[in-house]
């Protein structure tokens, strides 16, 4: 009986392991202290501590700058996963009176956020007012990280990805439109082949947004030398570019029904081929104990998903 109770008392606290993945994530300790709302000293002194009580060197320091040992890096993930077992639990905890209230971190890609989100904090809001939305808007690798790591609790991508472990639901399909000048569409036959559009003139998404692959692959553009090496940050910027006669791009429909093409002599067409789209779909680690909460968020989604307006 001993033996445990020693035992028990020599366990890693929590906020040690927090300590120790906040200096990984923010490679210093100064940083790392006040993301953690704590002194220098009080940080370095807790992961001293968890290399003490675990007789190992997880943290490799000289006086300028520190490494993570093997052993350290290990620890990290693992502390990683723990700390997200622990916020889980206490969800469950906290969400026993129902099961849409408290708060969702809502994590969203940029090519959905702009023109989805605002709708739905607003249904939310009237259908679940007890139910608190944080939004946070990154790429699609960004994203996945941060719910693996704990900080988000629910994503908002499109598909297809490979979302590893994690857990999908599909709430809806968002068609892809080609966008051009009125006097560019017109010079087209209807329908189009992309053997018609002059080389270099379509404009895409930097690679770390998905809905450059998603659209090429989608569409069927397989003449690569149709589209132009400059890459946009933006959707924005894409119309922006269109907008100056500099030549074609695609945008889903999505973003043309919250209004991207108004007050531009834009004009949206069907891209050559059959139908194409990119779903959307949410996004969760199966450990959660919010599944009903997102199977509700996915209902509210899916008509804002779909709707046309």
């Amino acid at each position: 009986m001993d033996s445990i109770g020693f035992s028990m008392q020599r366990w890693p606290s929590l906020k040690q392991l927090h300590y120790l993945v906040a200096l990984d994530e923010h490679k210093n300790f100064n940083r790392a202290a006040k993301a953690c709302h704590v002194s220098q000293s009080t940080l370095s002194t807790g992961i001293q501590n968890l290399e003490e009580m675990l007789n190992l060197q997880l943290v490799e320091r000289d006086h300028k700058s520190f490494i993570m040992t093997p052993i350290g890096i290990e620890m990290v993930e693992r502390a990683r996963n723990l700390l997200s077992d622990a916020r889980d639990m206490m969800e469950l905890g906290q969400n026993q009176g129902g099961v849409m209230q408290g708060i969702i971190r809502l994590g969203c890609i940029p090519t959905i956020a702009p023109f989805l989100l605002s709708r739905l904090v607003k249904a939310c809001s009237q259908s679940y007012p007890e139910l608190e939305l944080l939004l946070r808007e990154d790429t699609t690798a960004n994203l996945l990280k941060q719910l693996e790591q704990g900080e988000l609790d629910l994503l908002i991508l499109a598909l297809p990805i490979d979302v590893g472990g994690f857990h999908c639901k599909k709430v809806g399909s968002d068609p892809f439109k080609m966008v051009m000048r009125k006097e560019m569409a017109a010079t087209l036959h209807t329908p189009f082949e992309y053997k018609e559009l002059p080389d270099q003139s379509i404009f895409l998404l930097e690679r770390e947004h998905c809905l450059t692959d998603h659209a090429v692959s989608a569409c069927q553009l397989r003449e690569k030398d149709k589209i132009n090496p400059f890459a946009a940050t933006s959707l924005h910027t894409l119309v922006e570019m269109v907008g100056a006669g500099l030549g074609t791009t695609f945008l889903p429909q999505m973003a043309i029904d919250a209004g991207i093409l108004s007050n531009t002599d834009l004009v949206a067409v069907q891209p050559p081929g059959e139908q194409a789209s990119r779903e959307i779909g949410l996004v969760w680690r199966p450990s959660t104990t919010r599944v009903q909460t997102f199977y509700k968020l996915a209902e509210l989604i899916s008509p804002l998903v779909c709707k046309r307006d």
